[in-house]
């Protein structure tokens, strides 16, 4: 099954790839090369998860995105303090390429226009101009995750046209900004714009920003967790230059652009974006990038200022039916068969407040379990509610996984409208939607039932009562005895056989043919099935032990034939044969012990 966040992307990729304003960038003569065509998106994960279509293994050159992550690399190498006395943090307001400082301070107004990034390039550390360019390279690549090259016709292009960016550069060394050679310090800025990177580099280089400073998939540190707000806040506000205001109200996502068409954008603890394409607009931020990024957070709720949990947190336990079966007591021959196919019905515990990127990974932890999964039970119990976005990839995922074979089921929503509200919203006409439980037993049995749809049935009536657990071992003359005793009697689907609190009738109950559910009476009037009964089973067996009051309510969920006798009749025999007794009380101990230890796995599986 293909995932819905890549099914979503691409035919996002269809939609934008349409769209043909702008121009590619030609003031530098080399990017003017570039096809206009290219287009590539990468969204990846906070655990390294990348999800790629179109051209994003397509090289080009980072341009201004660089100016983040060298802005990055001087605050690890040098400091807030020490940076913040060169560079400011002030929107500008201009083009990328103004010649311009800070009235008062006499610095560039911050490190995301050209004056602001000669400046933090030199910042960098090291003890002369090919010192601070290894580290330059070297941090660059541990944002990116691998070794980078240079695009030497690119940086020789951007060197023979600077004469703007060289005004700026002496401009800088004239207020004491730059403090060594300003031409060295420019050469490493042309350098790492010249850098060859494509769309998934990118993307992982803004999920390395999103996930702390720690690159998602090699685990390196690539700069001070305490020094990633500050990035990423000034990328908010002047990533995007003269446009940033915009991008902020219609966006909401720290960014930057570069003029070779890419465009990084960073949801902080959950996704890293990277969009490449060529075409820019009049501000030099690429135009189809700018669409998708819109588009993200349009319909996928990617903004900063929207509430949001961890996506790992959206799974709490995971388990199988083998674990938690449910509680109904199959005959000898289903039983079997569950135990050996129980590990193929798998729950999820899902918890907080379900958006997309959690959504995300609650549908990639379904489908790395789904080759050994017959069904699959959402418990809901824990979950705040889901967005309309996170609804619609769950409803996508649902008919993925049932087009393999694998139905996804629901239990314990309990009508809350934060989470059906949504759900219903994406369900398709025709499409028959979700199937929910009020618990996981209920959920359990039908999944349990599926399991068995192909299997062959047993006996739908079974009339020996040597077939039930209480029986089990007694010699046949007293077997014939207890028969004789008994008498036949049926119940019409619904009827209350026996009611929780109403006093012992002193019988006990062998189910003939049909099925009962065993419900304990909980608060509100509400109650709880703890089992279901089928042929050959028996109830109200506890009268044996001296129970007066019945403590659950038995309903018949079909019509039911049952053989009935009394307590006080096996009491009689037994005084004669006291075999009967202790067989029974054995047989009975033996069934609360396996019932206490049914109820501990539930327990330990819940969690």
């Amino acid at each position: 099954m293909q995932l819905p966040i890549q099914t979503y992307l691409e035919n996002l990729h269809s939609q934008v790839a349409a769209i043909n304003d702008g121009e590619v960038a030609s003031y530098i003569p080399e990017l003017s090369k570039a096809n206009p065509d290219w287009f590539g998106i990468c969204l990846v994960t906070m655990d390294g998860v990348a999800y790629t279509v179109g051209d994003a293994d397509q090289p080009f050159t980072i341009q201004s995105i660089a100016k983040a992550f060298i802005y990055a690399t001087a605050l690890a190498d040098r400091g807030k303090d020490a940076v913040s006395l060169k560079v400011g943090v002030e929107p500008s307001g201009d083009a990328f390429n103004s010649i311009s400082l800070d009235p008062v301070s006499n610095t560039p107004l911050n490190p995301m226009i050209n004056a602001g990034a000669i400046a933090t390039t030199s910042l960098v550390g090291g003890v002369n101009a090919a010192a601070q360019w290894a580290r330059i390279a070297q941090s660059l690549q541990t944002f990116v995750g691998h070794e980078l090259t240079v695009e030497e016709a690119v940086y020789q292009s951007e060197s023979d046209t600077g004469h703007r960016n060289r005004a700026i550069a002496w401009m800088l060394k004239n207020f004491d900004v730059i403090e060594g050679d300003p031409m060295a310090a420019l050469d490493n800025y042309f350098r790492q714009c010249s850098m060859l990177v494509n769309c998934r580099d990118i993307a992982y280089m803004a999920a390395t920003l999103a996930n702390g400073g720690v690159h998602p998939l090699t685990m390196q540190r690539a700069m001070p967790a305490n020094q990633v707000e500050r990035v990423l806040s000034v990328m908010a506000t002047c990533g995007m230059y003269d446009y940033a205001g915009s991008w902020l109200s219609e966006v909401g996502m720290p960014a930057k652009s570069g003029v070779g068409g890419g465009i990084v954008a960073v949801l902080p603890g959950r996704f890293g974006i990277g969009v490449f394409s060529p075409r820019l607009d009049a501000k030099g931020n690429s135009v189809r990038g700018i669409e998708v990024c819109k588009r993200l957070s349009r319909d996928f709720g990617f903004n900063v200022f929207s509430p949001g949990n961890g996506p790992a947190m959206a799974v709490g336990r995971i388990f199988t039916g083998a674990d938690a079966p449910s509680r109904r007591q199959p005959p000898a021959e289903l039983r079997s068969l569950l135990t050996a196919n129980a590990h193929r019905i798998k729950y999820f515990c899902l918890h907080g407040f379900l958006a997309v990127d959690s959504m995300e990974f609650v549908i990639r932890s379904m489908q790395k379990l789904a080759a050994e999964a017959d069904s699959i039970i959402l418990d809901m119990h824990r979950v705040e509610g889901l967005s309309l976005a996170a609804a619609r990839l769950l409803d996508q995922a649902r008919g993925g996984f049932g087009q393999d074979g694998i139905a996804v089921v629901f239990s314990r929503i309990h009508r809350r409208a934060e989470i059906t509200t949504p759900m219903r919203q994406v369900v398709q006409p025709g499409d028959a939607g979700y199937l929910t439980f009020e618990d996981n037993d209920l959920a359990a049995e039908w999944c349990e039932n599926r399991l068995l749809s192909d299997a062959e049935k047993p006996a739908q009536r079974i009339s020996n009562l040597g077939e039930a657990a209480l029986f089990r071992g007694l010699p046949q003359p007293l077997l014939q005895e207890v028969e004789a005793a008994c008498r036949t009697q049926t119940f019409a689907k619904d009827a209350q056989i026996l009611v929780s609190g109403q006093p012992s009738d002193d019988q006990i109950y062998f189910v003939e043919s049909g099925q009962i559910s065993i419900l304990v009476p909980l608060s509100q009037g509400s109650s709880q099935r703890i089992a279901t009964l089928g042929p050959g089973m028996v109830f109200g067996e506890m009268v044996l032990l001296g129970q007066t009051t019945r403590s659950a309510t038995v309903v018949a969920d079909t019509d039911v034939t049952c053989r009935v006798f009394h307590a006080s009749d096996l009491e009689r025999i037994s005084n004669r044969e006291p075999q009967l007794k202790i067989t029974l009380l054995e047989n009975l101990g033996r069934d609360m012990a396996g019932k206490l230890h049914a109820n501990m796995q539930w327990i330990t599986a819940l969690g």
